[in-house]
């Protein structure tokens, strides 16, 4: 029988210890963390939506005219009409033929990826892709072929290679650790060329990127069959869920085979309703994204001169890479000390090596907040330099 507590000590003593923290109230740029406020620079809610009144009151709404659960799953009799609607507006919002809601972000993946390839097939993926297309890749028993990060020249090279039937491009379009866009134009051009399908998770660009927030897509200005697009709706969007888009017999093939999609609860009709007036925010309120570019460019003209490098990102993801895990540890406790909440991420959710603050910023965070975030780190680092 394994020895638990040994295995949680020996991650405690590489610093790998994960805890949970009880956050209480609304979401919001403070949070009271376990009696204690914080500016919190730790949400995926980049827009500020989690807690618009817009939302709350399509909830309410809804819930008042259709309950709270779905009461089955789509293909039974939990497919309700709020459901068809969003799928609808989802679509027309990306500019893609048809759409699929799911329950979750890693529900879409690890269920539309064994959807599209199986034994036989091959994967190419990108190797800092997130969890959920990496485990996509290893439910499809299809052969897996990892490539270097953003490296399209060996990912040409795979697919020229690769001699299977179908073939599969897992990608994230903005990396949720590194805040970078990939390189999407020349991935598509070989996908296009190789005979290859894409999935995109454009997680961290759904809402942000584009003219009114389509995603990462739009911002390329790209358009292409080969591509099933996915985007979270927790995120940017405030609420929960997400959707796969692309054309429509790829989507009518999800909903025979995406066994994600097919064995479980729908989504509560009050959440589609929700995001539907997510989408009505995104059109009608630019001035988030634009807050929120206006506070990217702030915070990366501050921390130039830190002793931690910050990665290239023109995203709400701003990773301040520290690399030890015991420091980066004792700088996540500082911060919080001087009031402000940065996740410490460490292996194996980032490489060996390189654990880092992960800054994320929404459009609710004030100019002082970030101002101010940039304030202790400076003091921090001059501490750490007089220490050492």
């Amino acid at each position: 029988m394994r020895d638990f507590r040994a295995a949680l000590d020996e991650l405690d003593a590489a610093s790998l210890l994960r805890t949970r923290r009880i956050v209480s109230g609304k979401q919001g740029p403070v949070l009271e963390v376990e009696g204690c406020h914080l500016v919190a620079f730790a949400s995926n809610d980049y827009l500020g939506l989690a807690s618009h009144p817009k939302l709350a009151e399509a909830v309410i709404d809804a819930v008042r005219r259709f309950g709270v659960g779905a009461g089955a799953s789509h293909l039974i009799s939990g497919h309700h009409e709020e459901h068809e609607r969003l799928e609808i507006d989802l679509a027309r919002f990306v500019g893609l033929p048809r759409a699929l809601a799911f329950s979750t972000g890693y529900m879409a993946n690890t269920g539309v990826v064994p959807a599209l390839v199986g034994r036989g097939d091959a994967v190419f993926s990108d190797e800092l892709n997130h969890a959920c297309l990496i485990d996509g890749a290893r439910l499809s028993r299809a052969e897996i072929h990892v490539y270097p990060h953003a490296d399209v020249a060996a990912l040409e090279v795979a697919l020229e290679r690769s001699a299977a039937p179908n073939k599969l491009v897992l990608s994230d379009a903005v990396f949720s650790m590194d805040g970078d866009i990939a390189p999407l134009q020349a991935i598509v051009a070989l996908c296009e060329r190789h005979d290859a399908w894409l999935v995109l998770d454009d997680a961290h660009g759904f809402g942000v990127l584009g003219p009114n927030g389509e995603g990462t897509l739009s911002h390329l200005g790209i358009r292409s069959p080969r591509v099933l697009y996915m985007g979270t709706l927790g995120k940017a969007a405030g609420v929960a869920g997400a959707f796969v888009a692309g054309e429509a017999d790829a989507i009518d093939w999800l909903v025979q085979r995406a066994r994600t999609y097919v064995f479980t609860t729908a989504m509560p009709p009050m959440l589609a309703a929700a995001v539907r007036a997510s989408l009505e925010v995104f059109r009608t309120e630019p001035w988030r994204r634009e807050r929120l570019r206006t506070h990217a460019a702030l915070l990366r003209r501050r921390l130039k001169g830190l002793p931690w490098p910050l990665l290239d990102s023109i995203t709400a993801v701003q990773p301040l890479v520290v690399g030890d895990n015991a420091l980066v540890m004792r700088l996540m406790d500082r911060l919080c000390r001087l009031g402000f909440w940065i996740p410490a991420i460490r292996p194996p959710t980032v490489p060996e090596g390189s654990a880092r603050l992960r800054i994320s910023l929404s459009a609710a965070h004030t100019t002082e907040q970030v101002a101010g975030l940039a304030d202790a780190l400076e003091r921090i680092a001059y501490e750490e330099t007089v220490a050492a």
